[in-house]
């Protein structure tokens, strides 16, 4: 399966403590791959690297073949990534709709994926609920038409029928050619057609392959994943 992005030895340090230990990751071109762990397990400093929102303090972030830790975020955007933060990044004092991009190609999509977004459309975007944001930072990311779409816990604070509905949207684009990577602390019933899981535990990989055979992995603790990691014996 080809590769579209990778983490190679990466390690990723907030000061003198590091989240990565070293780890390699591959994503595939066209498919879902799902980053498994509890909080703290190095997931979202994963996710991080990969669009250079945190430098790597050793190792390589390759896409497409190329080595791309030299580029800033915004070059990475530029060059078809986007990333969805669990804290989700929309623009408070901006309406729905200016942040949707008042009438970019696309719009009309995702709001016929997330419907309940059409009666907020003149709603500043910080008047909204967590949820309601949620719907907003993913359906931003869409209208850009990402080839890489990274999202961290996308289905935090959604129904379980619109987190359903948004994962079958990722299987859908991924079958025409998007990467898709993202995060979860279990794998969910609607994301088992994945193409491929990574298990992450205290900044190690500790399983990658399909998602029927991630069961009775190893977990990290209760600390959120944004959380300073505690130092670890080398």
């Amino acid at each position: 399966m080809p590769v579209e992005a990778a983490l190679r030895a990466a390690r990723v340090r907030y000061g003198p403590l590091e989240a990565l230990h070293g780890v390699d990751l591959a994503f595939p071109s066209a498919a879902v791959t799902v980053l498994l762990g509890r909080n703290g397990s190095g997931r979202t400093s994963a996710l991080h690297a990969l669009a250079g929102v945190v430098p790597l303090s050793g190792g390589r972030v390759v896409w497409r073949g190329r080595d791309v830790g030299g580029l800033s975020v915004h070059q990475r955007v530029r060059r078809g990534l986007a990333l969805v933060p669990a804290d989700r990044g929309v623009f408070t004092s901006l309406t729905v709709a200016e942040n949707l991009g008042l009438g970019r190609p696309g719009q009309e999509e995702v709001l016929e994926l997330f419907p309940e977004l059409t009666p907020l459309l003149h709603r500043r975007a910080g008047t909204l609920s967590g949820g309601q944001q949620q719907l907003v930072a993913v359906g931003r990311a869409l209208v850009a038409r990402p080839t890489l779409l990274l999202l961290d816990e996308p289905e935090r604070g959604l129904a379980p029928a619109v987190a359903a509905r948004l994962h079958a949207r990722l299987l859908a684009d991924a079958a025409t050619g998007r990467t898709v990577v993202l995060t979860a602390q279990t794998l969910p019933r609607t994301l088992t057609e994945a193409a491929v899981v990574h298990v992450l535990h205290r900044g190690e990989v500790v399983f990658s392959g399909e998602p029927g055979e991630a069961t009775g992995l190893p977990t990290d603790g209760d600390r959120r994943d944004g959380a300073a990691p505690r130092a670890q014996a080398s």
